[in-house]
């Protein structure tokens, strides 16, 4: 019998197969340090790597995985061992391989691939071609060492997994492939994705094997298996958890959940219908044995359930700090050029995504995100909310889009409060969208202030410790207010006409209408100079909107007021076809530079949630 045949007929025997545990936990506990590369010790230090796949065979374990967790490209690169890729993961599957012919036991041999370490676009700059390359090069050279079965695990993003199990099932197209995903303490991946989903798409991607490791204690693991095998009620199933929630004890990371508790609950996740069962980090060779004398022992009939434990998340308060004035106000002071990236609310409660794509906005240089406010009259998350989520979990400035539209004296101020008590601290003040045009046409559309209105009592209110009717508010606000302008308007004096009131008011910033053309700049420029008889007197960031395609760009051009895209432009995205996004980032990318002579700087509006485009954009300019 081959031995794919025979992990299969193994699954099939009634009995969970038990795998082995933690790899890295027990390299560091014997001596290596975190910051070295973990599956180069297949080549330098063999013998370490072999002692931990003899306890766990020893153990009990029925499938020993390789030291490759890391052995992909990406992740050898952060030790210069991106040219070992093939060499790294063989001698893996050859050390492995005998170890288990030297213990003489029937164990079989699971290739283990982890994620590349990067995050895969829109996310991330990462194409899911060049993920499909990466977990190409790793699996081909574990499958030409000769494994019984592929086992990807500890992965946070669907998108990502799915391109390894293609991968996999390309290289050894008859070689079983467990794929296995993390999930958070919310039960959701780190990308807002549910088990039951999760376990949908692994399903139709092809895995043989759907699974859950890492995670928290086996609790969180077996509500997160009922889920998937509701979801998947004809699937095969994996679970590897970790021993408990990770702790910091004087300076060492210990895990609480002990050998007889995962003993324990290896029989609910195999009363579960689990078909494998090992651990995670923190997990030991006396989990294993626990685990394996257990359900060795135990007559199917016999197992009983373990009721899941819903545990309630403590809250914790928000702190409210004021840090006068805001890092966007700081740099416009300091003239130096500032880059804001729009991003729109998520339409449900899981915020992941978003969080991830500001990261990702971050790390590029941006240095502010905007969040809009219901954009194009949609029904999405409050948008303070989210502003003071990216601050908190990502770290970077965000600036709050406040529409007078829809909103009566008592929810503008009270909004205003709530979102300085969470320090979002720089606002974009706006008409906002007409509900006309949104999910809920019939929704009240009445507003109290205009935006200049806003703007005045924003600045001469609130930062004057007063509210619209003149009480005191306990102490001022410090808040940092744009507005926004039109620099191709049809009636030129009279946008002009509507920028002085703003100004008047107090606007500290502007943000602009998107441009396809330098000359909006410079021209609106003059006529505010020949009118006022000063240069424009606040700092102003000129919108910028990347065209995804050809038929992008003439939407934008005919539908849109205020748009003029030059005809030069539309000939170059349809000269692109269908590579039309990167002629149109290439011609922003442009722009964007030009404008550093005469802005304080951009504002990138992201087509269709592509933050990718937004960073490429970003970099071209650094």
């Amino acid at each position: 019998m081959s031995e794919p045949s025979k992990f299969k007929a193994l699954l099939a025997s009634g009995r969970p197969l038990i795998s082995d545990g933690a790899m890295g936990t027990l390299l560091h506990d014997r001596g290596v340090k975190l910051d070295t590369c973990f599956d180069a010790l297949n080549i330098q230090q063999p013998a370490l790597v072999a002692e931990i796949h003899r306890d766990y065979i020893e153990a009990g374990a029925q499938i020993i995985q390789t030291n490759t967790f890391g052995a992909n490209r990406f992740k050898l690169a952060q030790h210069g061992l991106a040219e070992k890729v093939t060499e790294i993961n063989r001698a893996g599957v050859d050390l492995a391989r005998k170890v288990v012919e030297a213990s003489f036991k029937d164990v079989l041999i699971a290739g283990d691939v982890g994620p590349l370490g990067v995050r895969l676009a829109p996310f991330g700059r990462v194409q899911p071609e060049q993920a499909f390359a990466a977990f190409s090069e790793q699996i081909c050279a574990l499958t030409s060492g000769q494994v019984d079965l592929l086992i990807l695990e500890t992965f946070a993003d669907l998108y990502e997994i799915v391109e390894a199990i293609r991968a996999a099932k390309t290289c050894a197209p008859d070689l079983p492939v467990l794929a296995s995903m993390t999930f958070t303490r919310d039960n959701l991946t780190l990308l807002g994705d549910s088990p039951a989903k999760v376990a949908r798409r692994i399903h139709a991607a092809g895995a043989d094997v759907i699974g859950i490791n890492c995670s928290g204690g086996p609790n969180q693991l077996l509500n997160l298996l009922k889920q998937m095998r509701e979801a998947v009620p004809e699937g095969v199933f994996s679970v590897m958890p970790n021993a408990g929630w990770p702790q910091q004890v004087e300076g060492r990371i210990m895990y609480p959940a002990g050998p007889e508790y995962f003993g324990d609950y290896a029989l609910s996740f195999w009363r579960e219908g689990a078909s494998v069962i090992g651990g995670c980090c923190g997990t030991t060779p006396t989990h294993i044995a626990s685990i394996s004398s257990t359900v060795s022992k135990t007559n199917p009939a016999s197992v009983q359930k373990i009721e899941v434990i819903r545990l309630k998340k403590d809250p914790s308060a928000a702190e409210a700090v004021a840090l006068p004035p805001t890092q966007l106000a700081s740099r416009l002071q300091a003239g130096k050029f500032a880059i804001a990236v729009e991003m729109d609310p998520p339409r449900g409660l899981t915020t992941q995504k978003l969080l991830a794509g500001a990261s990702l906005l971050a790390e590029a240089g941006a240095d502010v995100i905007d969040v809009a406010d219901s954009p194009m009259a949609r029904m999405r998350m409050s948008p303070w909310a989210v502003c003071e989520l990216i601050q908190r979990k990502v770290g970077i400035e965000t600036t709050l889009h406040f529409p007078t539209r829809g909103r009566n004296l008592l929810r503008v101020q009270g909004d205003l409060l709530a979102a300085h008590a969470l320090d979002v601290r720089n606002v974009f003040v706006v008409m906002g969208d007409p509900t006309s045009i949104g999910d809920y046409p019939d929704a009240m559309d009445n507003y109290d202030l205009v935006p200049s209105g806003l703007i005045k009592l924003i600045k001469q209110g609130f930062n004057a410790g007063l509210d619209h009717s003149g009480n005191e508010i306990g102490q001022p606000t410090h808040f940092f207010v744009g507005c926004a302008l039109n620099l191709n308007p049809q009636d030129l004096q009279g946008e002009i006409k509507n920028l002085r009131r703003k100004l008047k008011a107090g606007a500290d910033f502007i943000l602009t209408q998107p441009i396809y053309d330098i000359r909006h700049v410079t021209e609106f420029k003059q006529a505010y100079e020949a009118s006022e008889g000063s240069p424009l007197p606040i700092p102003m960031l000129v919108g910028l909107l990347p065209l995804a395609s050809l038929r992008h760009a003439n939407f934008l051009q005919q539908e849109v007021p205020g748009i003029d895209i030059p005809q030069t432009a539309l000939q170059q995205m349809a000269a692109a076809g269908e590579h039309g996004a990167a002629a149109g980032v290439k011609l922003a990318a442009e722009l964007a530079i030009q404008l550093k002579e005469l802005a304080q700087g951009i504002y990138i509006m992201p087509a269709f949630g592509r933050y990718d485009h937004a960073a490429e954009i970003i970099e071209a300019i650094q």
